[in-house]
């Protein structure tokens, strides 16, 4: 663990009264598959893949965006993981996130562990790299993505199904911070919902 990942918790998502969960997801009608596994080993970052149809072979950033948004799309799969059990054992999101980022969720898995819930659909991701800046002294990216709760599908484990509140908006805008530490290995370090935008 280096310096930088020992700071102070901040509060990254907002509480989801009626199923007594901190919700914090992100896409946006994507068909994200949040059933398989990371690319990115546990030891190493993710590598730079073929700029793709998310950034234009034209852009000179294309392969940065393309690892920023491996990143964080791979937090996303061992996020939903550690939802489906109620708990981070097993998962490698410390692989893909910082401290501060994982606080609200490492909530998350707390309050569903007290109430006997787990999560069994899926959460829609649709990422965008919307800022970059690799001269800062700390390159950092800035992800804007939509949440589609569409198919999120929360229940007790005794099997009943809890429905989302109907205040609940099922498709809503998230941002995140990433950013590229030691041995160029991006982190998420920042995730921030925000209900009141949809998308």
């Amino acid at each position: 663990m280096t310096a930088r990942q020992v700071r102070p918790r901040t509060r990254a998502l907002a509480l989801c009264g009626a199923v007594g969960l901190l919700l914090a997801l992100t896409g946006c009608g994507g068909s994200s598959d949040d059933t398989k596994p990371p690319t990115a080993s546990s030891t190493a970052p993710p590598a730079a893949p073929s700029a793709s149809a998310s950034a234009s072979p034209a852009d000179p950033d294309a392969v940065v965006k393309a690892v920023v948004l491996e990143v964080y799309s791979a937090m996303w799969v061992e996020q939903m993981k550690a939802y489906r059990v109620a708990s981070p054992d097993g998962t490698k999101l410390a692989d893909f996130a910082t401290l501060d980022a994982l606080s609200a969720f490492e909530r998350d898995l707390a309050t569903m562990k007290k109430n006997n819930t787990r999560v069994m659909g899926g959460v829609g991701h649709e990422p965008e790299v919307t800022a970059l800046d690799l001269e800062a002294k700390i390159p950092t990216a800035t992800v804007e993505d939509c949440v589609d709760l569409s198919k999120w599908k929360a229940e007790r484990t005794s099997g009943e199904v809890i429905p989302l509140p109907t205040a609940q908006p099922l498709r809503y805008v998230a941002m995140a911070r990433v950013e590229r530490w030691d041995e160029d290995r991006w982190m998420v370090t920042e995730y921030k919902p925000d209900g009141s935008r949809s998308c």
